[in-house]
């Protein structure tokens, strides 16, 4: 069973270099690092060769031109470039605990895929870790948001844990699924373009398809580097694809996977 961690960047090299290192520190590593690189520049692409010099797990990088935000349009593309099994996804800006990949997969289960939660990390403290560029994951728990987020007990963990048909509360930066499941909806919605509702409209395909989310918390931690918010011109219209694909009960897109490859 070969699992992969998926990571969307753009242009945030410095935060990615530390996501990086995340993935190396980890209790159980996975097979490869998929980076779908949504038209970086040069410099994440000098980041990216030096780390698969280094990197103890092989590094696949999928780069496409920057025209405006099209993350659906290569996350299809990374995952038609992986024969992983399973997919565990998390943004670029994304502190992993040591346990994080080893928690999904104690936890994953066919018909299911994962939504985890994450800790949001200050704009003030975010400078300062970025300054070091080493990571203290004693001081990040302590001074990031959501207590409970930030803390992973798996005893308590049982208590959080819900099996249900949900997407409204599903984030791409704590998320897993089964290579086969994605497939079988079309992936991402490629007409999603601009920020704004690509994963829950994706996992509402899922939930249609017959696919539980299962919520977990105090499991899977991890930690949210500050950024500026991205231009959500698009999210009224991607929304209502939501909608649509809800109230219809749609289970595969039009433009996705298939039309990626």
């Amino acid at each position: 069973m070969r699992t992969a961690i998926l990571i969307s960047t753009y242009n945030w090299p410095k935060a990615l270099d530390l996501v990086l290192q995340t993935v190396q520190n980890q209790t159980i590593k996975p097979a490869e690092i998929l980076i779908a690189d949504d038209g970086s520049g040069v410099e994440t692409k000098i980041l990216i060769d030096r780390w698969e010099l280094k990197s103890g797990i092989p590094i696949k990088h999928f780069w496409q031109e920057d025209q405006g935000f099209r993350k659906t349009v290569i996350m299809n593309k990374a995952v038609a470039g992986t024969s992983a099994d399973y997919i565990i996804q998390i943004d670029g800006d994304i502190l992993l605990h040591k346990d994080f990949i080893k928690d999904h997969i104690s936890e994953r289960e066919e018909k299911y895929f994962l939504n985890g939660s994450r800790s949001l990390i200050s704009k003030e403290h975010t400078e300062e870790i970025m300054a070091h560029g080493k990571l203290n994951f004693f001081r990040i728990a302590v001074l990031a948001k959501n207590k409970i987020n930030a803390t992973r007990n798996t005893v308590l963990s049982r208590f959080f844990r819900k099996n249900h048909f949900k997407s409204s509360n599903v984030k791409g930066c704590n998320f897993s699924f089964w290579r086969e499941d994605f497939i079988a909806v079309n992936g991402y919605n490629n007409e999603m373009n601009g920020w704004g509702h690509e994963d829950i409209e994706l996992a509402a395909r899922l939930n249609n398809l017959g696919i539980k989310q299962r919520r977990l918390k105090m499991k899977a931690v991890c930690f949210h580097l500050y950024h500026d918010f991205f231009d959500r011109k698009s999210e009224n219209r991607n929304f209502q694809i939501y909608q649509n694909v809800v109230n219809g009960q749609i289970i595969r897109c039009g433009n996705g996977f298939l039309e990626s490859k």
